[in-house]
């Protein structure tokens, strides 16, 4: 294989890189990609002779087929869609139990599915939560696509779903028969073991040590990890858990000692990694770091090392996992393992690692924030420190563990891992809030990775360090400071929230979004963790714009639907102060609600205003507690449209409104109550006649608004609609006068 690599025109890095390029051209449409190949492409005929550029010219072409291929084929793929299902089979490692809900994935005539179901007893519960085996389930259901992006910078379920050969969602509303079968499949099989081996450790060990022993050393993290995983990730090391070069590395080592001990030679030996990684990668739920770092140490066994290795190992995942670098965890697995291989020669010694640590964070970071839009500083610190726990102390540790627990399970010592977690618990509440540093672009990702790489190949040179870096502060700051103004009205669901941004800084957020509370009781065995609407879109989104203080949060009024997801937003964000009408101040529920923010609130009134773009917003209702149900009202002349947030504003609020402002000129009107028939009335309409009318309403919404009624009155005056259930997040962006964008 050396000599192999040794005849290559150009270096293999070299060759690497490039068809990187060219596969994002392809794969992700990217015209900067395509510039980029085509730069690099010329940049290959003028630096080597003609004969071993042309050489490499055919590599590429021979890739390029591959990838277009590939391409088409998921493309076909998304459009021949199955018309209906009724019969799958369950992927036993993908079930996941989460009080009444069940999800797994599931294949049928060579299609697989994300399956969905309602559980509907305690007992099938159960049963569902031991199944181990292989099963077919007979089913009535029905299929849809998956949900696509619904925020600008929010997670695209339906690209995620993609990448995993997935396009279809399966619903069951009835589950027919549930029958065990067989299967000459290598990965269905590997995945009913992997099933087994995690309901055994569930059912023989106890919470916390389970999780961690899953985690470790399955990859398997369940919804009972959720407060944990949480704080795992607040503090940025929740990666330990993902499985990778530590884990690959702990269990290859002790393959080999082991068959060694047992007598087999080197050459032997070789070639029984290979069904030993196979077995490993499926018990691992063929995870894409695992993936990777399996290939290069299979490769550093064939004697290639250091860049080669790295650059092979990409060029085989080119070939074996096409969808591996349109993933997160494929691109940081890359990531992390380049700069590792960057750095291994420098030095050793705790000078040398933490060298190495410094590096690894700081290369990493533009490739962070593009995915996360933050960065937790105490991860430099905690990554060295729990990476040498995991390493040399859990991993082990939990190994021998469950290999005993064949003959005797040992849970004396789970008191351990209710210290780490006892440990994780207090430093998350010493540490600081992550670094909101917000989503670069892809030019600034490209610049900003460019610029560190010049910052590391000149590091002795003092200057150019310095003036480069110079260079990435600058573009960390324009990601941080877009300098535009906005108003964007998110999709929250069946809720609402509005945020207003000028070029200053100054943020201010209308409502925060929630879920109405059910009145419908449920049983134990029915609850579920659950992830609020905020956490989903509103806190990614402010993040991915580099907030991390809102100036002025106003909450409208007291519904769930507006002031539901308070908690999670205050405590993901610094809030200067909460404006609030005087009225919601006399409901106890809301008041101690907001203390337990630990935050400013000030009550606001009729005639107030609060600085913004120049401008100011005006709050123009209500003139007493108890007018026009106690919702704020806001209006501003902001850059060249006049706006109207109308907070849950009804009819009567209405025309009280247009009693003492009867001059009020509307450009874009925020519609109450999310379009209900009580608000937005024909009179309020013929007076205002805004030219924009923004409603923010939940997709398929069980109180099925906005209303077909408020839909009708709203084409008599022949205004711009926009509805977050249709388009998702409405925004308006410019210096001087607004442009509207949506997500759709």
């Amino acid at each position: 294989m050396l000599q192999w690599i040794k005849k290559l025109p150009i270096p293999l890095i070299y060759l690497s890189f490039l068809l990187l390029w060219l596969y994002y051209s392809i794969f992700s449409a990217y015209y900067l990609a395509l510039l980029g190949f085509v730069f690099l492409l010329v940049c290959l005929f003028f630096q080597f002779p003609w004969k071993s550029a042309s050489k490499v010219l055919v590599i590429c072409g021979i890739f390029g087929f591959w990838f277009l291929f590939q391409n088409w084929q998921q493309s076909q793929a998304s459009q021949n869609l199955a018309d209906s299902v009724e019969r799958v089979r369950i992927l036993p490692d993908t079930i996941k139990v989460n009080g009444d809900s069940l999800s797994f994935r599931g294949k049928s005539d060579g299609r697989i599915f994300q399956v969905y179901y309602k559980l509907q007893s305690e007992e099938e519960k159960e049963t569902f939560q031991a199944l181990t085996d292989i099963h077919e389930i007979g089913l009535e259901g029905k299929l849809s696509e998956p949900e696509g992006k619904r925020n600008f910078g929010g997670f695209d379920y339906q690209t995620y779903l993609k990448t995993q050969g997935i396009y279809q969602i399966l619903n069951i509303k009835k589950i027919q028969s549930l029958q065990k079968v067989g299967s000459l499949d290598i990965g269905e099989n590997l995945s009913s073991v992997r099933r087994k081996a995690v309901v055994w450790i569930k059912t023989h060990f106890p919470d916390p040590m389970r999780n961690y022993m899953t985690g470790l050393l399955l990859g398997h993290l369940d919804t009972d990890f959720e407060e944990m995983n949480e704080l795992y990730s607040s503090l940025g090391i929740i990666h330990l858990f993902a499985l990778s070069g530590m884990q690959v590395g702990f269990f290859m080592d002790g393959f080999k000692k082991l068959l060694l001990r047992l007598g087999l030679t080197q050459e032997k030996l070789k070639w029984l990694t290979y069904p030993f990684s196979l077995i490993y990668a499926g018990l691992t739920g063929f995870s894409a770091s695992v993936i990777r770092s399996l290939l290069q140490k299979l490769l550093a066994q064939h004697g290639v090392k250091g860049l080669d290795n790295f650059a092979l190992t990409v060029l085989v995942l080119f070939i074996i996992m096409p969808n591996f670098f349109l993933t997160a965890g494929g691109v940081l697995s890359c990531a992390y393992a380049f700069i590792l291989t960057m750095t291994s020669k420098e030095g050793e010694g705790l000078k040398a690692i933490a060298r190495e640590s410094l590096v690894i964070s700081l290369g990493i970071l533009p490739i962070l924030s593009f995915y996360f839009a933050e960065f937790q500083p105490w991860s430099i610190l905690l990554t060295f420190v729990f990476s040498f726990l995991f390493d040399l102390v859990f991993l082990p540790l939990l190994s021998i563990l469950f290999a005993l627990s064949f003959l005797y399970p040992v849970i004396q010592l789970n008191f351990i891992f209710e210290w780490l977690e006892g440990m994780i618990r207090l430093v998350s509440q010493v540490a600081s809030r992550p670094l909101v540093f917000g989503q670069p672009n892809v030019w600034l990702l490209i610049l900003l990775l460019i610029s560190l790489a010049l910052v590391y190949d000149l590091r002795k040179n003092i200057k150019r360090v310095a003036g480069f870096s110079l260079l990435i502060v600058g573009l960390f700051f324009l990601t941080k400071h877009p300098l535009e103004n906005e108003i964007t009205m998110l999709d929250v669901g069946q809720g609402e929230s509005i945020f207003l941004r000028d070029v200053t800084g100054k943020t201010i957020l209308i409502d925060v979004g929630g879920k109405a509370e059910s009145n419908k009781k449920i049983e134990k065995w029915q609850e579920k963790a659950t992830t609020s609407n905020a956490q989903r879109s509103l806190i990614p989104y402010l993040k991915s714009r580099g907030v991390a203080k809102i100036d002025q949060l106003i909450l409208t009024n007291t519904d769930k639907e507006h002031v539901g997801d308070l908690l999670e937003v205050t405590k993901a964000f610094h809030v200067g102060e909460i404006l609030v009408s005087k009225g919601s101040l006399k409901q106890k529920e809301f008041v101690a609600e907001l203390q337990v923010t630990q935050t400013k609130v000030r009550s606001v009134t009729e005639g107030e205003n609060l600085p913004i773009f120049g401008s100011q917003l005006e709050v123009l209702s209500p003139r007493k507690i108890g007018d026009h149900e106690d919702t704020l009202v806001l209006y501003g002349k902001l850059l060249d449209k006049n706006f109207l947030f109308t907070g849950n504003l009804e009819e009567k609020g209405e025309k009280g409104l247009l009693k003492h402002y009867p001059d009020l000129k509307i450009d874009v009107l925020k519609a109450g109550q999310h379009g209900s028939k009580q608000s937005s009335s024909s009179a309020f309409l013929e007076q205002l006649k805004p030219e924009v009318i923004l409603i923010s309403v939940g997709k398929s919404n069980r109180t099925k608004l906005p209303h077909q009624e408020t839909l009708t009155r709203l084409e008599t005056i022949n205004s711009k609609v926009y509805r977050t259930d249709q388009q998702g997040a409405i925004r308006f962006k410019g210096w001087n006068s607004w442009k509207i964008e949506s997500i759709r």
